[in-house]
This record gives C-alpha cells, structure tokens and sequence, in this order.
C-alpha cells in the first residue's frame, strides 16, 4: 500500500533523507520514528506530494506520487505536525468545506461531521469560531479532517499534539479498528510508549537513513535490549546523551 524506493531528498546540499526505502502492507500500522531532525517529516510531505524527492520513487496503493499527487491525495488522510485551521470558522464551516474538496456528499458530510466531533467530545462546540479553541481542540478538529473521507492510508505526523488523555484513548481505538478494516497506517511520533503499544511494525530512522525495521521484537533483538526505549537509545546513539545528563544530574549538590 505504500512503499518507498531509494528515496533521498536534499535541502541546498545537506541530504536530509538519504536512500530511502520501505514498505507497509494494507491494514498495517507502522510506526516512524527518529531523534529529532532524522528525517520524518520530510519523509511524510514525500509521501503526500508536498515536496518531490531529490531521487527515488514513492508509491501509494500503486499510484506514484510524483507522477500523480491528486490522485494519491484524494485516497490519504493526512495529519501535518503543526497543523491550522482557518481560525475565522466554525468547526461545521472549515470541515463541511474540506468534505466539499473531497467531493463528499453534503448528507454524508454531516453525517461524518456529527459522529466525529461527538466520539472526540467538541460538538457542542460545533458552531463556535475556532479563534477561542484550545490546541487540543484544534487538533481533533484536525484529526477528524483526516479522517472524515474514509481514507485508504492516514499518514500521521505527531497526531496526539495537544490532546487529553482521553481523546488520545479514543484516537488509538479509532486507527486500530481502521487498521482492522484494512486501512494502512503510517505513524511518525516521538511517544515511544504509544508507538510500542498500537503499531505492527517499527521503522527508526536517524540522520536521514533507516537504521532498523521490522517488529518490535526484531528491533529489540536487532539491539539486544528488553524495552523501546532502550533500544530507540542504543539504535541512535542518544544513549551517550543520557550518560551525559545523568552524570551532570549527579554532579548537582544537594
């Protein structure tokens, strides 16, 4: 469902991503991660079509997405790592306008509207400007723009950005009820908990080239640790880091 190949991006003459390649099977949720500055969001606009990479090809359900970025957008949901929404609407006008985009039919745009915003808990708030909302609020209006037009992959950059605790339950219920349905996840987050709790498949990526994949026991293995966080630290070299502040902590009087 997607697949990347050989895919390098530069920025002036840094390369940023540097002979990418991966797959991820329909109803799969992979899990991206990396320090920051690894290379994951330019990872996810590649694969959106926001930006071309400098090299190498990217696919989604068959389709190229630099050969054919409207068609890939019309069957992804996308969910950006900072994200807005026109301020000046109501959470009924910005998203009626987005179903619009996708040629939904305004009966089923309601529909989907109404379900949404109940499950994550704002349609009370459904007809007020967005200029008062809270970055919470923000984001699962956010959320429910991605997810509203049923699509076949949701491509997610930080999703959980601002949410409670329980919106962020009911979002992990949400995407692995569509990964059940067949829909392919891609997840790109710095919550290893919640990566290691939901995701199928872990892909880790550092200074722009992917340094492990597989399940999280292979990735366990493969560093030859019992836990995701020692293993994300190991894999990265940020566990030289942590040595670093916890001998400052120590160093710090009483």
């Amino acid at each position: 469902m997607i697949e990347a190949i050989k895919i390098t991006k530069y920025f002036s003459d840094k390369a940023v991503l540097n002979d990418v390649s991966f797959s991820v099977r329909s109803g799969e949720i992979c899990g991206y991660i990396g320090p920051n500055g690894a290379g994951k969001t330019t990872t996810i606009k590649i694969l959106t079509g926001i930006i071309k990479p400098s090299s190498g090809f990217a696919y989604i359900d068959g389709i190229s997405v630099t050969e054919n970025p409207n068609a890939v957008k019309k069957i992804i949901g996308y969910v950006p790592e900072s994200g807005a929404v026109f301020e000046t609407l109501t959470p009924i006008e910005f998203l009626t306008f987005i179903g619009r985009i996708y040629q939904m039919k305004d009966s089923i745009i309601e529909k989907k509207i109404s379900e949404l915003m109940e499950i994550f808990e704002i349609y009370e708030y459904r007809n007020e400007p967005m200029l008062s909302f809270s970055k919470g609020m923000k984001q699962k209006v956010i959320l429910i723009s991605a997810l509203m037009h049923d699509p076949k992959v949701l491509l997610l950059d930080e999703p959980l950005n601002g949410l409670d605790a329980n919106s962020i339950q009911i979002f992990k219920e949400i995407i692995k009820k569509l990964a059940e349905n067949g829909r392919t996840i891609f997840y790109s987050s710095h919550l290893l908990d919640v990566i290691e709790k939901i995701c199928d498949k872990l892909i880790i990526i550092n200074h722009g080239k992917i340094i492990a994949s597989g399940t999280l026991d292979e990735i366990l293995k493969i560093a030859g640790v019992l836990d995701l966080n020692d293993a994300f630290a190991k894999l990265t070299g940020s566990e030289n880091l942590e040595m670093k502040l916890q001998n400052f902590i120590n160093k710090i009087k009483p």
